[in-house]
């Protein structure tokens, strides 16, 4: 059997006097379930067979307890040493005995001195006082042992405890904290967003107000605009009709002129036959000699000369004198000339500045006395020599302004030869990058010297009226032939014969291919006098005036053709509208004619200028006309209002006469 120690916490001597558990009130049935305990535990621990095993019950479950469960009883000897210190009377003094009375009530001890009573007693403390007291003395330690390890782990308890809620307390403070942040930074996000969205808020109003102030100020300066234009449109409508009636008179006076000229010449010229034909007779009669024949028959060769000097003014007179309302269209069979009145205007003024420098440059060459046929080799290399690249362009023109400052040369000859050249370099078909490209040299060239573009534009109108642009209608009165009538409009003659109507077709595209790169060219950093300003003018006075024919068919097709893609860069809608007034008026009245007349030309130059219109050839760039390096002007942009004193399309009525100042 093992050995079990038990032993009290408290000290089990004191002053000589056995101490028992300080707190001794145990239950009888927790002291008797104790020692059941005790007993498996110590019956468990034994690795041998034990020959007094407890079998039965103790029996004690009927001892009634009294109000203490047990009275540490100290021996006999101890007793008689006390009862003769301090007598019987001090043992059962309570105040020495820490304990607590154990009571057995089925035992009956009397207080008589009786042996037998005596030797009762201890017979019971023999029996059951030693096995009791280890007993008691092993449940104290036992008790104790549970008591302290109860304690130990009530401490441990609290102490985790404590911690826990310490740890609580801290866990409950830092989400405390963290919410109170939350919400600290939720308030300032709030406050920003907030004002985010004031901010937002005041920058769309800012921008609304601004925008309406903006197109407020746009509908005004377009109502200004219009009431500027309207009142320019009276005014000039005022200035057209002063100047309407002032030609009227003038052409009254010119008529007048004319007739007594036309009576002077005739009678001139009967007065010069009759003095013809008196000499021839007095020839006859006297026998004058062939001297005085030769000398009679050169009077009616001059005579014949001053009468086709007399018609041809007749005829000048009839097509620069005849009465025009603005468009020049034929109000009588006499009146064969169709042009705008300012573009007739424009070109006597042209064709006199180039007759006056023609003289001039004749002059010069006479006095001079020298050959400048080196000069107009070199200005004819330097002219084939341009192509379609920025730099060509800059180096030609710097070599044509060099040659025009040439000492061995006059100026005025040399921009003489230019301009012929020029213009008969042109008389052919050439590529349309070196057409664009000659477009830029001629437009660098008037740059520097500014009277080259007035004489280079008399040259064409001398070439190719339809650059002017007008026409002359064909009549009997007026022409001899319709051989003289062909020379009038531009028709060469080679070998005593007209040319081919085809010949003369293919050079005048070729005029007015060189005339639409012109004035379609915008050249970075220099004005183009004659630009496209001119070229919508052109557009305009061609539609009111000009019948519609082949040749004017043929100049119209070129002119878009070469012209159309820039026009409609600066014009976009007022270009569209030309192209309906083309499509609706013009085309509508060739076809018409295509009809009458079975010409090949004319039915393809119709299809031309329908596909031209139909198919938005403006949209697409013609080949060659951006240069290399990017001379031409990339900051041309379509204008809403058109300041231009010249023409405002808006004005279309649908008519075929398109509202135009000229």
């Amino acid at each position: 059997m093992g050995a079990v120690k038990l032993e009290l916490r408290c000290p089990q001597n004191e002053n000589g006097i056995i101490a028992a558990d300080p707190e001794p009130d145990w239950s009888f049935e927790a002291l008797v379930s104790e020692l059941n305990s005790l007993e498996l535990k110590l019956n468990s621990s034994s690795i041998f067979p034990i020959p007094f095993t407890k079998t039965e019950s103790r029996g004690l479950s009927n001892v009634k307890k009294g109000p203490t469960a047990f009275v540490m009883r100290v021996s006999d000897d101890e007793m008689e040493d006390v009862e003769r210190e301090g007598g019987v009377e001090g043992v059962y003094d309570r105040s020495l005995v820490a304990g607590s009375r154990f009571a057995c009530d089925e035992l009956y001890l009397s207080d008589s001195d009786d042996e037998s009573n005596l030797h009762d007693q201890f017979h019971l403390m023999d029996k059951a006082g030693v096995a009791e007291g280890a007993f008691f003395e092993l449940t104290h330690e036992h008790q104790l042992a549970v008591k302290e390890e109860v304690r130990t782990q009530i401490s441990v308890l609290e102490t985790d405890l404590t911690h826990e809620r310490k740890k609580s307390t801290s866990a409950i403070v830092r989400v405390e904290k963290y919410i109170e942040a939350r919400r600290e930074m939720d308030r300032k996000l709030d406050i920003q967003y907030q004002r985010n969205i004031a901010e937002a808020l005041d920058n769309h109003m800012t921008a609304v107000q601004r925008d309406h102030e903006h197109r407020s100020q746009i509908e005004e300066r377009r109502i200004r605009n219009e009431a500027a234009f309207e009142e320019a449109r009276k005014e000039k409508a005022l200035q057209e009709e002063k100047l309407r009636q002032e030609k009227a008179k003038a052409e009254a006076k010119v008529r007048l002129e004319l007739a007594a000229k036309k009576r002077a010449e005739e009678a001139k010229i009967a007065a010069l036959e009759d003095e013809r034909r008196a000499a021839k007779e007095a020839a006859e009669r006297e026998g004058i000699g062939a001297s005085t024949r030769a000398a009679t028959e050169v009077a009616p060769k001059e005579a014949t000369g001053h009468q086709r000097d007399a018609s041809l003014g007749i005829l000048n007179a009839q097509l620069n004198g005849s009465k025009t309302d603005g468009t020049k269209k034929a109000q009588s069979a006499g009146n064969i000339l169709k042009s705008a009145e300012s573009a007739l205007k424009l070109e006597q003024e042209r064709l006199q500045k180039y007759k006056e420098f023609d003289e001039k440059t004749q002059a010069l060459g006479q006095s001079s006395n020298k050959d400048f046929q080196r000069h107009e080799q070199q200005f004819a290399r330097r002219i084939r020599q341009i192509s379609g690249s920025k730099e060509n362009v800059r180096t030609k023109g710097n070599a044509l302004i060099k040659m025009f400052n040439d000492p061995l040369c006059p100026q005025p000859i040399n921009v003489a030869i230019f301009v012929k050249k020029v213009v008969s370099y042109f008389e052919v078909d050439q590529p349309s990058k070196v057409t664009y490209a000659c477009g830029h040299v001629i437009v660098f060239v008037a740059s520097q010297v500014p009277y080259a573009m007035d004489l280079l534009l008399a040259e064409l109108h001398r070439v190719c009226i339809y650059t002017v642009p007008k026409h002359i209608d064909y009549s009997k009165s007026a022409f001899k032939s319709k051989e003289d009538y062909y020379k009038m409009i531009g028709y060469r003659e080679e070998n005593g014969k007209i040319e081919r109507t085809e010949d003369y077709l293919k050079r005048l595209a070729c005029y007015m291919k060189l005339y639409a790169a012109l004035v379609q060219t915008e050249a970075d950093g220099v004005k183009n006098p004659h630009g496209l300003k001119e070229g919508w003018a052109w557009l305009a006075r061609f539609l009111n005036a000009l019948p519609a024919n082949v040749y004017t068919a043929v100049a119209l097709e070129v002119f878009l053709q070469v012209a159309g893609f820039a026009l409609f860069r600066k014009y976009r809608s007022q270009f569209r509208k030309i192209l309906k007034v083309i499509s609706g008026n013009f085309l509508v009245a060739l076809k018409a004619q295509g009809e009458k007349v079975k010409e090949p030309k004319l039915k393809q130059v119709i299809g031309n200028i329908q596909y031209y219109v139909e198919k938005n050839e403006f949209l697409q760039e013609p080949e060659g006309w951006r240069m290399q390096g990017s001379l031409l002007s990339g900051s041309m942009a379509p204008e809403l209002d058109y300041p231009d004193s010249y023409h405002h399309p808006s004005n279309y009525s649908g008519s075929y006469h398109y509202s135009s100042y000229y």
